[in-house]
């Protein structure tokens, strides 16, 4: 009996030594295309690593570093893609260079919500073409984040008309842009840092970035008064973190499971966060002489009208393109019934 006792004493004893996880040890960099002070586009990042290491009981370690830290904002995708870093923070739509059909990861124009956004990455068959496509350049990515509707643009001078854009320097954001260049504006890709500047000293007449209270820590108040809604190019934004895909295929099943729930969460935190700050921000520039505009139904229609010829020269230029289109489409189509039936207009 003493030697049965004294086993299962010792059988105990390692049980309750041995540790609750078992995860891969990672000391990782994730360079971001977005400064950590950043609301949102910024801090969800943060909070990503903050999370990991968090939830993982030290294991997970994947460190932020600021833009330009290791390479330059832009470059963010080549570095993972090569391995040069481990990880990336950002958005699908900044790396339309290398596929348009990354831009319909990001922000559709005229399209779906957060929560529809979602359903179709998760249950439509957005996430198996996502994969797909960033596979072919090295890189594994997980959607990480899901904020709010944007504004669609800050500018000096009211706009009345069509007209009234054409001829415009204007900083603009992925498929929204090639709408925008239909109606005579000439657009640029400004990383969110390089904007002031360039609207101060009048490189750019225009820009359009994020949602009020992002904006609003930009500063683009102090040179254009004038801020449009809706943001029909940016219903809601995608973001993602990206991993170089032979690291990330090195990783357990367990370690693997930690990000994803880390991400899903990320995802909840982001759409509350953004919900829940705008109106201190829409207020704020309101004291600050902002004249909040909506656009006149005519030229929203001009922009539907641009952005769906857009659609139909991406998918003859692109078959990845005409692809994701297509499913997210299809979805859409049968998703309406839904949105009809249960949600108040």
């Amino acid at each position: 009996m003493k030697k049965i006792l004294s086993t299962i004493a010792v059988t105990a004893s390692l049980v309750t030594a041995t540790p609750a996880m078992s995860l891969d040890d990672l000391n990782w960099d994730m360079q971001s295309t977005y400064p950590g002070s950043l609301t949102q586009l910024g801090t969800l990042g943060k909070v990503l690593s903050e999370r990991l290491t968090a939830v993982s009981g030290g294991s997970i370690n994947l460190k932020f570093q600021e833009p330009g830290a290791i390479v330059p904002a832009l470059e963010t995708f080549d570095a993972v893609a090569s391995g040069a870093v481990q990880a990336g923070w950002s958005t699908p739509g900044y790396w339309t260079g290398k596929d348009t059909a990354l831009a319909l990861f990001a922000a559709v124009p005229f399209g779906p919500r957060a929560s529809e956004y979602i359903a179709w990455m998760k249950f439509g068959g957005g996430n198996e073409l996502f994969d797909e496509i960033y596979a072919s350049y090295g890189i594994k990515s997980l959607a990480c984040a899901v904020i709010a509707p944007e504004a669609s643009g800050w500018f000096r001078n009211e706009i009345n008309s069509v007209d009234d854009l054409k001829g415009l320097k204007m900083r603009f954001f992925g498929l929204g842009a090639k709408v925008m260049q239909k109606l005579g504006v000439s657009t640029q890709l400004l990383a969110g840092g390089d904007i002031f500047p360039a609207l101060e000293l009048g490189t750019i007449d225009a820009t359009e970035f994020s949602m009020p209270a992002i904006d609003l820590k930009l500063g683009f108040y102090q040179v254009a008064k004038y801020y449009y809604f809706p943001g029909w190019h940016q219903q809601s934004t995608i973001f993602e973190l990206m991993l170089n895909k032979d690291e990330w295929d090195a990783l357990d099943d367990q370690t693997k499971a930690v990000f994803e729930t880390v991400c899903d969460a990320n995802i909840t935190y982001g759409i509350a966060e953004g919900e829940a700050i705008q109106p201190a921000a829409i207020a704020e520039l309101k004291e600050k002489g902002v004249n909040i505009q909506q656009w006149d139904p005519e030229i929203l229609d001009a922009l539907r009208v641009a952005w769906l010829e857009v659609v139909e020269e991406e998918k003859a230029a692109n078959p990845n393109f005409a692809k994701v289109w297509e499913s997210l489409t299809n979805f859409r189509e049968q998703y309406e019934g839904w949105s009809e039936l249960g949600y108040l207009k």
